[in-house]
Formats: structure tokens, sequence, C-alpha cells
């Protein structure tokens, strides 16, 4: 558990994981050298990795489905066969009626067909139930960006795109270790990642490790809803725990993400989601094994980089 000072500083490098320490300093009332030191010692231990996450649209993602795996035999060996797919940006070993559950994320509907023969092709899978989402609701780490399917995209050229790539794999790398990387003077690279920034294109931010948050367990829920499902999605993001709301079609209308300290936290969350109005079905499963858990994707992808090449 993460004391209360390295609290609040996760709290800011979320908020924006390329503050300065200088800043840390003042917002935390400690001093510089304190503050770089306990950032460093977070890194260090993996508790805290500081990332920039592309919305899916700017990377040419539009199609995110869900799928539920029935499994014969251990569901490990096709857990991991699933995450070895690059379009797979979260794969589980479940307790639930379906033994692996994976989210796909790809450019459209023929790659995620392709993402699927590739499944039911895995041995020990005897069927895929999938859910294809059309928005994400809630999703605790994804930044404010272009809409799944219908978002203005900002225009990005192949610098650009190299600057994401770097910026996904260390979201705190310095201006002069970027500009060394891309070829361009440290003012001229400052300019760009500032603008990368400004328009959406990535959001830099702390990615904790759950335990260091007291999170011990986690689960999936999906739900039937009655009429139109958006007024139950909002009600079910504010709901606390739950870091993820998907709406769409397919085998459920919902799909929920929630985290708890608890078995009973963990109990009152997937109650309190079943007993939302408009609910009329639900189905839970337990998160015993996350084999994967990606935010990033491979630059560049899809058309959205095309035209300002």
């Amino acid at each position: 558990m993460l004391d209360t000072t390295d609290a609040a500083l996760v709290r800011e490098l979320q908020r924006d994981g390329r503050v300065s320490y200088q800043r840390l300093a003042e917002l935390l009332e400690i001093s510089r050298e304190a503050a770089r030191a306990r950032v460093q010692r977070l890194l260090t231990r993996g508790e805290v990795r500081i990332v920039g996450i592309v919305p899916p649209a700017v990377a040419g993602i539009t199609t995110v489905a869900h799928a539920s795996l029935d499994v014969a035999g251990p569901a490990r060996p096709v857990a991991v066969a699933a995450a070895g797919r690059r379009a797979a940006s979260f794969v589980s070993c479940t307790a639930g009626r379906r033994s692996v559950i994976a989210e796909l994320r790809v450019a459209d509907d023929a790659a995620l067909e392709r993402e699927f023969a590739a499944l039911r092709a895995v041995p020990g899978v005897r069927g895929v139930e999938v859910f294809r989402c059309t928005e994400l609701v809630r999703d605790a780490y994804a930044p404010s960006g272009p809409d799944l399917r219908t978002g203005a995209l900002p225009a990005l050229d192949g610098t650009d795109r190299r600057l994401l790539g770097l910026l996904q794999a260390d979201g705190r790398a310095s201006f002069a270790a970027l500009a060394d990387r891309i070829g361009l003077s440290q003012p001229a690279t400052r300019a760009r990642v500032l603008r990368l920034l400004e328009v959406g294109a990535v959001h830099v931010t702390g990615l904790v490790e759950s335990r260091a948050l007291g999170v011990r367990e986690a689960a999936g829920v999906g739900l039937g809803v009655l009429g139109p499902a958006r007024e139950v999605a909002e009600a079910a993001a504010a709901l606390p725990g739950v870091n993820y709301v998907a709406s769409g079609y397919g085998r459920f209308d919902l799909v929920c993400g929630l985290d708890a300290p608890d078995r009973p936290a963990l109990l009152h969350g997937l109650e309190a989601l079943r007993g939302l109005p408009g609910v009329t079905r639900s189905e839970s499963w337990v998160h015993l094994d996350i084999v994967k858990e990606s935010y990033t994707y491979d630059l560049p992808i899809g058309p959205a980089f095309d035209s300002a090449e």
C-alpha cells in the first residue's frame, strides 16, 4: 500500500505524467529532491509506470469487442495464446461461465473477423461468444479523445508518430532524449510534444499497480438492459469501484469492470450494478489471473496518419 504522500504524488502523476519535480514538490509541500526520490522509487519498484496513452481512434482503432471463450481443459494455455495476438488489449483467466475473457481492438470489422478465426483455431477453444462495443463510456486509463467512430482526428506526420511511439514506452522521457531519437532540435521537439498533448493525440499518465492501491479483487459484469442503454451506462460509470463501462450489442448490452479491496466490497459493487434501474439480467466473472493488460498500439496504424505524409 502507498503511504499518504506517495498516494498524493500518484494522483498528480495520473493527472499529468510529465509534471515537473518542482511542481510536485510545491503541490505536496516537500522538497524537490524528495519528490524526485519518491517518483524514482515508485518507478523502480514497478508500482507506477509513466506512459503515453494514445486514443484508439488516433491509432486507427475503430472496432472493439469482448470475446468470451468456452474452453475444454486448462484455460491458461488458451489465455496465453490469446494474449499473443497484437489485437488483444486485455486477457484474463476467470471464474465464470466462460474460462477466458479477451478484449480485442482492431482497425475494422474485417480485422475483427480475422481475430475471431484465430481464436477459434486455438487448441481447446470450443466456441467464442461476442460483445461488440460501440462506445467506451468509461475507461479508467483512456484519455479524452476522438470518438471510436466519428471523432475528428488530429493531423499527424511521421515524426509525430515516432514521438507517440516513444511516449507510449516512456511518458517522462526528457525533451532532450526525445529530440535525440527523432533528429530534431530540443525546442522543435518540445513544441511537437506540447501540440500532441493539446490536441488529445496522447495523454501521459501514471499506471498504478493494482495492489499498490489496495485492489485485491477484480471482476467483469455483463448487463442486459430494458430500453436505451446510455442512461444505465452513465449510472454504472458513476458507481464506486467501476473502472470500465462499454455499451454495445451481442452477448450483453453493457460490459463493466469492477475493482475492490476485498470480497465483501466486490459483492457490494456487483449488487449495486445488478440493482441499477433498467437492468434486467446480469452475469459476472472474477478475474483470477490477468494474463495481459496493454494500453499501447503499434504505430502507425490505419488511414488516420496517411493524409499528413
